[in-house]
């Protein structure tokens, strides 16, 4: 369930607060696929279900791209912001790959406030996002996204 703010400038005392927990998304070879036919990259780890199986991974995995663009779908069940007139993907400060995904995996976000700031007459949101994996040690991705709310 979402954290809801609102107003963008709610962001700006929230420093710290937990925002919550997505819902479980499936890594299918088909949405594996899919990406790699949108961004070119065709490597045999993702989408070569036979020669994946004798990788290090024992089964393809997901592109860690792949995973990080979920990041755009799954922020709206972690954060909402009222009083806009649009929400701006503003980019991201640091994300990383600490584990892969193999297909199949269960995945969701977990996200938490770490700062907002005043640019010009924009909110600038800075949300640490942890994609975790179903029954996995480490994280898939964490990412620091960044996101402009333009007031209405």
């Amino acid at each position: 369930m979402a954290t809801v703010f609102e107003s963008p400038n709610d962001l700006l005392t929230a420093a710290g607060k937990e925002l919550g927990t997505t819902d479980w998304v499936e890594v299918t070879q088909e949405r594996i696929n899919q990406f790699a036919d949108a961004t070119g990259d065709h490597q045999w780890i993702h989408v070569d279900v036979d020669r994946a199986k004798d990788g290090p991974f024992g089964a393809p995995i997901a592109h860690g791209y792949l995973t990080l663009s979920l990041v755009s779908m799954l922020l709206p069940q972690i954060i909402v912001v009222k009083g806009i007139a649009m929400g701006i993907n503003y980019g991201c400060d640091k994300v990383r790959f600490p584990s892969p995904v193999p297909v199949g995996s269960r995945i969701r976000a977990v996200g938490k406030l770490v700062g907002a700031e005043q640019k010009g007459a924009q909110i600038q949101s800075k949300v640490e996002v942890t994609i975790e994996i179903e029954g996995g040690k480490k994280p898939a991705c964490v990412v620091e996204s960044l996101s402009r709310y333009v007031p209405a």
